[in-house]
Protein backbone atom coordinates (compact mmCIF):
# COMPACT_ATOMS: atom_id res chain seq x y z
CA UNK A 1 0.00 0.00 0.00
CA UNK A 2 2.81 2.26 0.56
CA UNK A 3 4.19 1.43 -2.68
CA UNK A 4 1.08 2.53 -4.12
CA UNK A 5 1.10 5.77 -2.66
CA UNK A 6 4.39 6.87 -3.39
CA UNK A 7 3.60 6.04 -7.28
CA UNK A 8 0.96 8.12 -6.50
CA UNK A 9 2.73 10.81 -4.77
CA UNK A 10 5.14 10.82 -8.39
CA UNK A 11 1.88 11.12 -10.70
CA UNK A 12 0.96 14.16 -8.27
CA UNK A 13 3.94 15.86 -9.22
CA UNK A 14 3.94 15.71 -12.57
CA UNK A 15 0.07 16.75 -12.47
CA UNK A 16 0.53 19.71 -10.72
CA UNK A 17 3.49 20.68 -12.96
CA UNK A 18 1.24 20.13 -15.31
CA UNK A 19 -1.58 22.26 -14.30
CA UNK A 20 1.49 25.12 -13.36
CA UNK A 21 2.40 24.32 -17.22
CA UNK A 22 -1.31 24.79 -18.89
CA UNK A 23 -1.86 28.52 -16.99
CA UNK A 24 1.81 29.42 -18.06
CA UNK A 25 2.20 33.16 -19.25
CA UNK A 26 3.99 31.76 -22.20
CA UNK A 27 4.11 27.98 -22.66
CA UNK A 28 6.75 28.01 -25.53
CA UNK A 29 9.32 29.77 -23.43
CA UNK A 30 9.71 27.73 -20.58
CA UNK A 31 13.34 27.19 -19.79
CA UNK A 32 13.44 23.01 -19.16
CA UNK A 33 16.81 23.01 -17.76
CA UNK A 34 15.81 25.20 -14.67
CA UNK A 35 12.58 22.72 -14.40
CA UNK A 36 14.81 19.39 -14.39
CA UNK A 37 17.68 21.06 -12.31
CA UNK A 38 14.57 21.89 -9.79
CA UNK A 39 12.88 18.67 -9.86
CA UNK A 40 16.57 16.84 -9.09
CA UNK A 41 17.36 19.23 -6.44
CA UNK A 42 14.21 17.80 -4.94
CA UNK A 43 15.03 14.45 -5.14
CA UNK A 44 18.69 14.50 -3.93
CA UNK A 45 17.75 16.82 -1.23
CA UNK A 46 15.41 14.28 -0.02
CA UNK A 47 17.46 11.16 -0.88
CA UNK A 48 20.71 12.72 1.40
CA UNK A 49 18.15 14.00 4.32
CA UNK A 50 16.36 10.57 4.54
CA UNK A 51 18.70 8.03 3.60
CA UNK A 52 22.37 9.05 3.64
CA UNK A 53 23.65 8.09 7.07
CA UNK A 54 25.00 11.92 7.52
CA UNK A 55 21.59 13.64 6.75
CA UNK A 56 19.96 11.32 8.76
CA UNK A 57 21.93 12.56 11.10
CA UNK A 58 21.91 15.94 10.33
CA UNK A 59 18.25 15.80 10.40
CA UNK A 60 17.86 14.42 13.67
CA UNK A 61 20.34 16.50 15.01
CA UNK A 62 18.56 20.11 13.84
CA UNK A 63 15.26 18.52 14.98
CA UNK A 64 17.01 18.00 18.89
CA UNK A 65 18.42 21.70 18.45
CA UNK A 66 15.16 23.21 17.88
CA UNK A 67 12.90 21.27 20.50
CA UNK A 68 15.82 22.33 22.90
CA UNK A 69 15.91 25.96 21.44
CA UNK A 70 11.91 25.56 22.34
CA UNK A 71 12.57 24.82 26.28
CA UNK A 72 15.47 27.74 26.35
CA UNK A 73 11.84 30.09 24.87
CA UNK A 74 10.08 28.60 27.89
CA UNK A 75 12.17 29.89 30.80
CA UNK A 76 11.67 33.55 29.56
CA UNK A 77 7.89 32.89 29.17
CA UNK A 78 7.59 31.16 32.56
CA UNK A 79 9.32 33.99 34.19
CA UNK A 80 6.95 36.76 32.31
CA UNK A 81 3.88 34.68 32.55
CA UNK A 82 3.67 32.21 35.19
CA UNK A 83 1.52 29.13 35.16
CA UNK A 84 -0.19 30.67 31.93
CA UNK A 85 2.24 29.28 30.06
CA UNK A 86 2.68 26.14 31.19
CA UNK A 87 1.24 24.07 27.80
CA UNK A 88 -0.83 20.71 28.52
CA UNK A 89 1.30 18.04 29.62
CA UNK A 90 4.08 19.87 30.86
CA UNK A 91 4.97 21.46 34.59
CA UNK A 92 6.24 24.63 34.98
CA UNK A 93 10.03 25.39 36.84
CA UNK A 94 8.47 25.14 39.92
CA UNK A 95 5.78 22.42 39.83
CA UNK A 96 3.17 24.50 38.10
CA UNK A 97 0.54 22.60 36.41
CA UNK A 98 -1.16 23.60 33.19
CA UNK A 99 -4.24 25.55 33.31
CA UNK A 100 -5.22 24.38 29.19
CA UNK A 101 -3.32 25.49 26.05
CA UNK A 102 -3.49 28.95 25.54
CA UNK A 103 -2.36 30.52 22.02
CA UNK A 104 -0.82 33.77 23.33
CA UNK A 105 1.30 32.94 26.61
CA UNK A 106 2.40 29.30 25.15
CA UNK A 107 3.14 29.59 21.48
CA UNK A 108 3.18 33.17 20.33
CA UNK A 109 6.16 33.88 22.63
CA UNK A 110 8.49 31.33 21.13
CA UNK A 111 8.50 33.98 18.03
CA UNK A 112 10.56 36.68 19.83
CA UNK A 113 12.67 34.45 21.00
CA UNK A 114 13.48 32.65 17.57
CA UNK A 115 13.53 36.03 15.86
CA UNK A 116 16.22 37.50 18.66
CA UNK A 117 18.18 34.28 18.01
CA UNK A 118 18.11 34.85 14.18
CA UNK A 119 18.85 38.32 14.41
CA UNK A 120 21.79 37.27 16.41
CA UNK A 121 23.09 34.90 14.00
CA UNK A 122 22.71 36.96 10.99
CA UNK A 123 24.90 39.69 13.34
CA UNK A 124 27.48 37.19 13.01
CA UNK A 125 27.41 35.61 10.05
CA UNK A 126 26.19 32.24 10.11
CA UNK A 127 23.24 32.26 8.50
CA UNK A 128 24.32 34.54 5.57
CA UNK A 129 27.02 31.11 5.32
CA UNK A 130 23.97 28.94 4.85
CA UNK A 131 22.07 31.16 2.77
CA UNK A 132 25.36 31.65 0.23
CA UNK A 133 25.48 27.73 0.39
CA UNK A 134 22.25 26.89 -1.19
CA UNK A 135 22.57 30.01 -3.71
CA UNK A 136 25.63 28.80 -5.05
CA UNK A 137 23.86 25.74 -5.99
CA UNK A 138 20.41 27.04 -7.32
CA UNK A 139 22.11 29.87 -9.12
CA UNK A 140 24.92 27.21 -11.18
CA UNK A 141 22.42 24.32 -11.44
CA UNK A 142 19.47 26.15 -12.71
CA UNK A 143 21.17 29.16 -14.22
CA UNK A 144 18.65 31.37 -12.69
CA UNK A 145 19.71 34.98 -11.51
CA UNK A 146 21.75 34.74 -8.58
CA UNK A 147 18.88 37.64 -7.13
CA UNK A 148 16.26 35.47 -7.67
CA UNK A 149 18.27 32.67 -6.33
CA UNK A 150 19.45 34.50 -2.91
CA UNK A 151 15.88 35.40 -2.10
CA UNK A 152 14.60 31.75 -2.46
CA UNK A 153 17.34 30.77 -0.24
CA UNK A 154 16.66 32.98 2.10
CA UNK A 155 13.15 31.93 2.26
CA UNK A 156 14.31 28.55 3.81
CA UNK A 157 15.03 30.48 7.07
CA UNK A 158 12.84 33.62 7.15
CA UNK A 159 9.57 35.11 5.65
CA UNK A 160 8.84 36.67 2.82
CA UNK A 161 10.93 39.55 4.88
CA UNK A 162 13.54 37.72 2.32
CA UNK A 163 13.32 39.91 -0.16
CA UNK A 164 14.99 42.70 1.72
CA UNK A 165 18.36 41.18 1.39
CA UNK A 166 18.00 41.80 -2.85
CA UNK A 167 16.71 45.28 -2.07
CA UNK A 168 19.38 46.52 -4.14
CA UNK A 169 18.26 44.51 -7.39
CA UNK A 170 14.37 44.66 -6.68
CA UNK A 171 13.72 47.77 -9.38
CA UNK A 172 14.90 46.09 -12.48
CA UNK A 173 14.08 42.50 -11.77
CA UNK A 174 12.29 41.06 -14.57
CA UNK A 175 8.69 40.02 -13.84
CA UNK A 176 9.87 36.14 -14.07
CA UNK A 177 11.81 36.78 -10.99
CA UNK A 178 9.53 39.07 -9.13
CA UNK A 179 6.65 35.76 -9.48
CA UNK A 180 9.82 33.34 -8.07
CA UNK A 181 10.00 35.86 -5.29
CA UNK A 182 6.39 35.64 -4.39
CA UNK A 183 6.43 31.97 -5.14
CA UNK A 184 9.47 31.30 -2.70
CA UNK A 185 8.08 33.38 0.30
CA UNK A 186 4.57 31.28 0.35
CA UNK A 187 5.97 27.62 -0.44
CA UNK A 188 8.11 27.92 2.17
CA UNK A 189 8.42 28.61 6.46
CA UNK A 190 9.93 31.78 8.28
CA UNK A 191 12.02 29.96 11.63
CA UNK A 192 10.51 31.97 13.50
CA UNK A 193 6.64 30.97 12.92
CA UNK A 194 7.64 27.32 12.47
CA UNK A 195 8.61 27.34 16.28
CA UNK A 196 4.83 27.88 16.76
CA UNK A 197 4.06 24.80 14.64
CA UNK A 198 7.03 22.81 16.32
CA UNK A 199 5.51 24.02 19.90
CA UNK A 200 2.61 22.44 18.93
CA UNK A 201 2.87 19.21 17.78
CA UNK A 202 6.41 18.26 18.96
CA UNK A 203 4.69 16.05 21.97
CA UNK A 204 2.41 14.50 19.87
CA UNK A 205 5.13 14.31 16.87
CA UNK A 206 8.48 14.52 18.71
CA UNK A 207 10.73 14.60 15.32
CA UNK A 208 8.39 17.51 13.85
CA UNK A 209 10.98 20.55 13.75
CA UNK A 210 13.73 18.02 10.96
CA UNK A 211 10.39 17.59 8.95
CA UNK A 212 9.37 21.21 8.85
CA UNK A 213 12.92 22.15 8.56
CA UNK A 214 13.28 19.90 5.56
CA UNK A 215 10.19 20.63 3.99
CA UNK A 216 11.05 24.44 4.03
CA UNK A 217 14.65 23.27 2.41
CA UNK A 218 12.79 20.92 -0.82
CA UNK A 219 9.97 23.63 -0.77
CA UNK A 220 12.52 26.59 -2.11
CA UNK A 221 13.72 24.64 -5.51
CA UNK A 222 10.09 23.18 -5.89
CA UNK A 223 8.57 27.04 -6.10
CA UNK A 224 11.20 27.97 -8.03
CA UNK A 225 9.89 24.86 -11.08
CA UNK A 226 6.36 26.04 -10.37
CA UNK A 227 7.05 29.98 -10.84
CA UNK A 228 8.97 29.73 -13.61
CA UNK A 229 6.35 27.07 -15.23
CA UNK A 230 3.33 29.87 -14.52
CA UNK A 231 5.86 32.70 -15.83
CA UNK A 232 9.14 31.69 -17.62
CA UNK A 233 11.60 34.10 -18.19
CA UNK A 234 11.12 36.16 -20.69
CA UNK A 235 13.62 39.29 -20.48
CA UNK A 236 17.31 39.67 -19.49
CA UNK A 237 18.28 39.57 -15.76
CA UNK A 238 20.96 41.87 -14.38
CA UNK A 239 22.36 39.23 -12.44
CA UNK A 240 21.60 35.87 -14.57
CA UNK A 241 23.78 33.27 -13.45
CA UNK A 242 26.29 35.12 -10.74
CA UNK A 243 25.82 34.38 -7.30
CA UNK A 244 25.59 38.01 -5.75
CA UNK A 245 25.83 39.04 -2.16
CA UNK A 246 22.62 39.46 -0.35
CA UNK A 247 21.95 43.21 1.44
CA UNK A 248 21.13 43.42 4.92
CA UNK A 249 21.14 45.37 7.85
CA UNK A 250 24.36 46.19 10.38
CA UNK A 251 23.57 46.43 13.90
CA UNK A 252 26.66 48.41 15.90
CA UNK A 253 26.67 45.23 18.64
CA UNK A 254 25.39 41.92 19.00
CA UNK A 255 22.94 43.18 22.10
CA UNK A 256 21.45 45.59 19.20
CA UNK A 257 21.24 42.83 16.98
CA UNK A 258 19.52 40.65 19.53
CA UNK A 259 17.01 44.11 20.69
CA UNK A 260 15.84 44.86 17.06
CA UNK A 261 15.29 41.10 16.37
CA UNK A 262 13.07 41.15 19.84
CA UNK A 263 11.00 44.30 18.52
CA UNK A 264 10.53 42.69 14.86
CA UNK A 265 9.05 39.26 16.73
CA UNK A 266 6.79 41.50 19.11
CA UNK A 267 5.13 43.09 15.80
CA UNK A 268 5.35 39.56 13.99
CA UNK A 269 3.16 37.89 17.60
CA UNK A 270 0.64 41.54 17.04
CA UNK A 271 0.20 40.93 13.50
CA UNK A 272 -0.61 37.34 14.45
CA UNK A 273 -3.05 38.21 17.02
CA UNK A 274 -4.62 40.76 15.40
CA UNK A 275 -5.05 38.60 12.12
CA UNK A 276 -6.62 35.94 13.65
CA UNK A 277 -9.19 37.76 15.59
CA UNK A 278 -10.28 39.18 12.32
CA UNK A 279 -10.37 36.97 10.26
CA UNK A 280 -11.81 34.13 12.35
CA UNK A 281 -14.29 36.60 13.63
CA UNK A 282 -15.09 37.26 9.89
CA UNK A 283 -15.53 33.90 8.94
CA UNK A 284 -17.53 32.91 11.69
CA UNK A 285 -20.26 35.48 10.19
CA UNK A 286 -19.65 34.50 6.44
CA UNK A 287 -19.78 30.54 7.73
CA UNK A 288 -23.17 31.56 9.23
CA UNK A 289 -24.56 33.48 5.92
CA UNK A 290 -23.61 30.04 3.65
CA UNK A 291 -25.26 28.00 6.71
CA UNK A 292 -28.50 29.83 6.61
CA UNK A 293 -28.32 29.45 3.11
CA UNK A 294 -27.79 25.61 3.14
CA UNK A 295 -30.49 24.68 5.46
CA UNK A 296 -32.83 26.68 3.10
CA UNK A 297 -31.74 24.39 0.00
CA UNK A 298 -31.65 21.48 2.08
CA UNK A 299 -35.22 21.75 3.22
CA UNK A 300 -36.06 22.31 -0.43
CA UNK A 301 -34.73 19.54 -1.46
CA UNK A 302 -35.39 17.04 2.05
CA UNK A 303 -31.76 17.16 2.91
CA UNK A 304 -29.86 18.14 5.66
CA UNK A 305 -26.76 20.15 4.10
CA UNK A 306 -24.33 21.52 6.77
CA UNK A 307 -21.77 23.79 4.57
CA UNK A 308 -19.10 26.22 5.14
CA UNK A 309 -16.75 27.78 3.34
CA UNK A 310 -13.79 25.80 4.63
CA UNK A 311 -15.76 22.01 3.77
CA UNK A 312 -16.49 24.05 -0.23
CA UNK A 313 -12.59 24.76 -0.55
CA UNK A 314 -12.28 20.92 1.03
CA UNK A 315 -14.27 19.54 -1.71
CA UNK A 316 -12.38 21.22 -4.28
CA UNK A 317 -8.77 20.42 -2.62
CA UNK A 318 -9.97 16.69 -2.43
CA UNK A 319 -8.52 15.60 -6.46
CA UNK A 320 -5.27 17.25 -5.22
CA UNK A 321 -4.60 16.12 -2.13
CA UNK A 322 -5.35 12.24 -3.36
CA UNK A 323 -2.92 12.38 -6.35
CA UNK A 324 -0.31 13.86 -3.31
CA UNK A 325 -0.82 10.28 -1.95
CA UNK A 326 -2.02 10.84 1.21
CA UNK A 327 -3.91 7.38 2.69
CA UNK A 328 -7.45 7.41 1.49
CA UNK A 329 -8.74 7.52 5.38
CA UNK A 330 -6.69 10.37 5.69
CA UNK A 331 -7.86 12.75 2.27
CA UNK A 332 -10.60 14.17 3.49
CA UNK A 333 -9.02 15.73 6.98
CA UNK A 334 -6.26 17.00 5.01
CA UNK A 335 -8.30 18.17 2.44
CA UNK A 336 -10.44 20.13 5.34
CA UNK A 337 -7.18 21.34 6.80
CA UNK A 338 -5.85 22.99 3.32
CA UNK A 339 -9.34 24.40 2.92
CA UNK A 340 -8.80 26.18 6.26
CA UNK A 341 -5.23 27.53 5.77
CA UNK A 342 -6.20 29.13 2.27
CA UNK A 343 -8.53 31.27 4.57
CA UNK A 344 -7.50 31.91 7.92
CA UNK A 345 -3.44 30.80 7.19
CA UNK A 346 -1.58 27.65 8.17
CA UNK A 347 -1.39 28.50 11.65
CA UNK A 348 -5.13 27.60 12.75
CA UNK A 349 -4.45 24.06 10.66
CA UNK A 350 -0.96 23.21 12.51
Amino acid sequence: MKGQLNALSVVGVFALMSVAWAFSANRRNVNWRVIFWGFALQLLFAFFIFHVPVGLFLFNWINDIVIKLLSFANAGMYFIFGPLAVSPGSTGPGGEKSIGFILAFQALPAVIFFSALMAFLYHIGVMQKVIKFFSYIFTKLMKISGAEALCASSNIVVGIESAFTIRPYIEDMTMSELCTILTAGMATIASTVMAIYVGFLYNQFPTIAGHLVSASILSAPAAIVMSKLLYPEDGKPLTLGRVVEGHYEKSSSWVESIIRGSDEGVKLCVGIVALLIAFLGLLSMLNWFISVAGNWVGSLIGQEAELSLQKILSYLYFPLTFIMGVPIEDVANVSTLLGERTIVTELISY
